[in-house]
């Protein structure tokens, strides 16, 4: 299974380093990008060998495999995120001990750094690589997940919390409906896997609905409009952090979602024309908020959002070169996001107007900054050069509309760049202390790249055309060269240098007019809507809290009150036809229903025994009334089991109660003897519900759609019992869900009990 290789590598790498990191903290970072090398280069062997598909069977009677890909969009989007991964690991390795120095750390915390951000970039490679609907959610989450983790690294950081948690509802938000889109999906088509998705959608498109669930989780991840705001917010964390998520990974994931789900939106009109709307405001926005921001790192946190619009206008033309412009961005991108943490470190400052003049102290770090400025420029001899001729030639098929706004796009890009590399290097000469070595290493290695590419732009000819034929099913055309000629992608490049340099000369006659305009905007945008759906959410939690605990009774129909509810509506709106049957009694069932008299005699009895050892024992006597209904009904296995739980739960529930407080135990033997109104309804809708869900189910008891087919299955699963089968088998996915919820439970116990005697 080759295809498996530069996966199982890079999930490899965080382990490794951790192992490595025990022997001594700084061998992590390079154990992991050794680690994510030898990833990149089992890559480019297997890239050259040409598209192939790997299906490993999963649960085969439901028709579900772990399918997995590997053709041009994959190789590209995993190279990106190996190659830059590598680059930012080394470059954490001079950064961190600083970092944790400031923040008054342990050394040994740049490990655990190391192996979330290695852990990222396994996630990472593992979304681009699948080819299935369920595992894409999965893998989504995982970068959901992992990210929040690193986002949150900071944990003592009032800032980095509320960053992380911003970033894990958002973005875990826009995943749940991501998954809503898939499963409507795997509805329609009978099938998650991607190859037989296209197939079917081509005979009969997708639902409206599936794809906005799709483009909704996308756009999430990708920080478009109106989920951009988490983006700036999540700079909170360590500089390798946001230059690693924001250039070539995480926001990077949603337009790859696009990208390769685009033959279901390719016939969608509507939503296309959603996209592009979203992916043009989106770059307004960024740029605007760019050409204001004080903060280093903001202002490449809004430069993203605008750079992923371009991307998102290019998918939604269907313009062959979406996948060049998320490559060509990303080393741009993560140079400048590395340069920005440099700064930082050997200045202490954060903002613009703190720093200038510094290229006179560190001229490597300013010279290859300016290339990475350029490149995202999109100046000639980059890279990024042909990410704006790509995109200037996709708007010129629009029209004159559609061409002005990407020139004005373009010119905003050029003057916010412009500022930053100015602001930071640009003026009256500072002088400031030498950077680290592997602080500017990282950022000259990723501008000779660009360099590269815009000296040499057949390099990206044949991976660009792999990535664009994955994307869009069919054969691509794209070519990259200089023209020296007055064709339109020339004539819209040369006026966007023109209005970028015009409005950075221009910048200090209206930058604070610009301010205050986007400062009154900000009290009426998403982020605030946001913040006071939180503050809500947050004061109906608390008052529900509040009638909750106010005692047991009240906790219990919190929790029953509902159910029922949801019971009795799922009745209401079920189309079942002769819902309610009435069988017939012979004297062969004397026996069941002398035991369910019984049990219905001793639930009663409960209503109005005194004393809880009283209780406890009647309680248990209906519990041994149903072991023997099970008896009676051919289930020998579940009535022994009955019998054991019973039995165990008696024992313990008379113990425990003999050791509580004798003035607590007559305080709520009188509470229970004296019921409010409210618990009486709590009781009626509960037990209204659950009898006609039992008594609508048992009407509609057939055996060969359940008896037998659960025999037949359990058999297929080479289980004694269907019990056994049921519980390891059919629903072991739940089994392990609840046993992870129970570790993960005794795990924080563990962890509190640990503080509490440290403390």
């Amino acid at each position: 299974m080759p295809l498996l290789l530069p996966i199982l590598l890079a999930l490899a790498c965080a382990p490794l380093a951790y192992v490595a990191g025990r022997w001594r903290p700084g061998a992590a970072a390079w154990m992991g990008a050794a680690g994510a090398l030898a990833a990149m280069g089992a890559l480019v062997y297997e890239w050259m060998q040409g598209t192939t598909r790997l299906v490993l069977p999963w649960a085969p009677s439901w028709g579900l495999s772990l399918e997995f890909t590997r053709d041009g969009l994959s190789g590209l989007y995993a190279a990106l995120a190996l190659g830059v991964g590598a680059l930012v690991v080394l470059y954490s390795r001079a950064y961190m001990p600083h970092h944790l120095a400031q923040e008054r750390r342990p050394p040994g915390d740049e490990v655990r750094f190391q192996g979330l951000l290695l852990a990222f970039m396994a996630a990472m490679v593992l979304l681009v690589t699948v080819d299935d609907l369920l595992l894409l959610f999965v893998a989504l989450d995982l970068t959901t997940i992992i990210s929040y983790l690193l986002i949150g690294f900071d944990r003592e950081d009032p800032e980095s919390r509320a960053a992380a948690l911003l970033s894990l509802v958002l973005t875990g938000a826009t995943s749940v409906v991501f998954f809503a889109g898939a499963m409507a999906l795997g509805v329609q088509y009978g099938t998650f896997s991607l190859p037989r998705v296209f197939e079917l959608a081509a005979q009969s498109p997708a639902s409206t609905g599936a794809l906005v669930c799709l483009a909704v989780g996308a756009l999430g991840k990708s920080a478009q409009v109106p989920f951009h705001f988490w983006l700036p917010r999540a700079m909170a964390a360590p500089t390798p952090v946001s230059s690693y998520l924001h250039s070539a990974a995480m926001v990077a994931a949603g337009v790859f979602l696009l990208q390769r789900l685009y033959p279901l939106f390719a016939p969608a009109t509507d939503v296309r024309h959603g996209l592009l709307a979203i992916g043009f405001v989106s770059m307004g926005m960024g740029s605007l908020m760019a050409l204001v921001a004080d903060p280093f790192k903001r202002v490449l946190a809004y430069s993203t959002i605008a750079q992923y619009g371009y991307a998102l206008v290019l998918v939604a033309l269907g313009s062959e070169g979406a996948p060049l412009y998320v490559a060509a961005h990303a080393p741009c991108k993560a140079a400048l996001f590395l340069t920005a943490g440099a700064v930082t470190q050997v200045t202490g400052k954060k903002k613009l107007s703190q720093v200038g003049g510094l290229r006179h102290s560190l001229p490597v770090l300013a010279g290859a900054s300016a290339v990475a400025a350029a490149g995202l420029s999109a100046l000639p001899l980059t890279v990024g050069f042909f990410k704006d001729e790509v995109f200037f030639h996709a708007l010129a098929k629009e029209g004159p509309a559609f061409m002005a706004a990407g020139l004005v796009g373009a010119g905003l890009t050029l003057a916010y760049t412009l500022r930053l590399w100015w602001g930071l290097f640009g003026g009256p000469r500072q002088d400031v202390p030498a950077a680290p070595t592997l602080l500017v290493a990282p950022v000259v290695v990723l501008a000779a790249s660009i360099l590269l590419g815009g000296v040499v732009p057949g390099l990206l000819v044949a991976p660009s055309r792999a990535a664009a034929e994955a994307m869009r099913g069919e054969p691509s055309t794209l070519e990259l060269a200089y023209h020296l000629d007055a064709r339109v992608e020339n004539l819209l490049a040369v006026g966007a240098w023109a209005l970028g340099a015009l409005l950075f000369a221009t910048r200090l006659a209206w930058t604070p007019a610009l301010a205050r305009v986007l400062e009154a905007a900000s009290h009426v945008g998403a982020e605030r809507g946001y913040r006071l759906l939180l503050h809500q959410l947050d004061r109906l939690s608390t008052w529900l809290h509040e009638k909750e605990v106010r005692d047991l009774r009240d906790r219990v129909a919190s929790v029953l009150v509902p159910t029922g509810l949801l019971g009795l509506t799922v009745l209401g709106v079920t189309p079942l036809r002769d819902r309610f049957k009435v069988g017939t009694v012979d004297w062969a069932d004397i026996t069941l229903v002398m035991a369910l008299g019984f049990a219905s005699a001793a639930a009663l009895a409960t209503l109005r025994a005194k004393g809880h050892l009283r209780l406890v024992l009647l309680i248990s006597c209906v519990g041994f009334s149903l072991a023997m209904v099970f008896a009676f009904a051919a289930a020998p296995d579940v009535a022994l089991t009955s019998v054991l739980v019973e039995t165990t739960f008696t024992l313990l529930f008379a113990g425990l109660l003999a050791l509580l407080p004798r003035d607590r135990l007559e305080r709520a033997q009188h509470e229970a003897q004296n019921p409010r109104g409210r618990d009486r309804l709590a009781a009626a809708v509960a037990g209204a519900s659950a009898f006609l869900l039992s008594w609508s189910a048992l009407s509609h008891l057939h055996a060969e759609r359940v008896g037998a087919r659960t025999v037949q299955l359990a058999k297929a699963a080479h289980s004694p019992n269907v019990v056994a089968a049921v519980l390891t088998d059919f629903r072991g996915l739940d089994t392990v869900g609840e046993m992870t919820v129970v570790v993960a439970a005794l795990l924080g116990v563990t962890s509190l009990l640990r503080l509490t005697g440290r403390r």
